[in-house]
């Protein structure tokens, strides 16, 4: 069960971060901004989201 459980844990942290990327790309923060947010999130998947929906550009 721990397989299935991870599975679905990494699908879920997925569509997150790429939900996250979508909306960092529609913001109206500057270029380098955008690419910033961008690598943190891509870089670090969980902590980056978090950071993101804390203190990303609204």
């Amino acid at each position: 069960m721990g397989v299935e459980v991870g599975g679905i844990f990494g699908l879920i942290i997925l569509i997150a971060d790429i939900w996250a990327i979508v909306k960092v790309l529609g913001s109206s923060a500057s270029t380098g901004a955008k690419v910033i947010w961008i690598l943190v999130i891509l870089l670090l998947p969980v902590i980056g989201l978090i950071a993101w929906l804390v203190a990303g550009p609204k």
